[in-house]
């Protein structure tokens, strides 16, 4: 229940946000769905009018095309650094001996398994399947940057394929937003 509390208020929050610190709550938003929250990412595009039209950034002088390019990259930017926290956690608990110990008890052995299919995945696209994957609208990112954590690429490489798949997820959004605009 506290969790539905402090995911809905961190939301609201982020709809709300405007002004610089406003960027600042969609850096801190952006982090923690990297590696905590199990929400889409495109909420950060309410404070510049997309998905809630009421609201504006009003990042006064700048044109509105500059204020959504700074959501975008900050955007990725918190991505960035909450993946690479998602890199550490996930890699930790994936050789954490308690973990793994009580799952290879039921004959199933977690670490072989991801490994397996990450790397075979990893091989095939490495960092950018990753972002290809982070790219998908309205698909929470947690999955997606855990699933890649066990693959160890460097936290650079890892930061680079999460910021580019959160740019990417928010063009993307974007764009399908402008289409269907353009539709009706």
């Amino acid at each position: 229940m506290l969790e539905a509390i402090l995911d809905l208020g961190l939301e609201t929050a982020v709809r709300a946000a405007s002004g610089w610190s406003g960027l600042g709550v969609i850096f801190v938003y952006s982090a923690l769905i990297a590696f905590v929250l199990p929400f889409p990412s495109e909420i950060v595009l309410c404070p510049v009018g997309y998905l809630c039209p009421t609201n504006s950034l009003a990042l006064a002088p700048f044109p509105y095309e500059v204020q959504i390019g700074l959501v975008i990259v900050v955007s990725g930017l918190g991505k960035a650094l909450g993946s690479v926290i998602a890199l550490m956690v996930g890699h930790s608990a994936s050789h954490s001996g308690i973990v793994t110990g009580a799952i290879e008890r039921l004959g199933f052995d977690p670490v072989a398994w991801s490994q397996k299919r990450m790397v075979e995945l990893g091989k095939r696209w490495g960092p950018l399947g990753m972002a290809i994957g982070l790219s998908v609208p309205f698909f929470p990112d947690t999955a997606s940057i855990y699933a890649f954590s066990v693959l160890g690429t460097g936290y650079r490489r890892f930061a680079a394929a999460a910021f580019a798949g959160s740019v990417g997820r928010l063009v993307v959004t974007i764009g399908l937003i402008e289409g269907a605009l353009f539709v009706v």
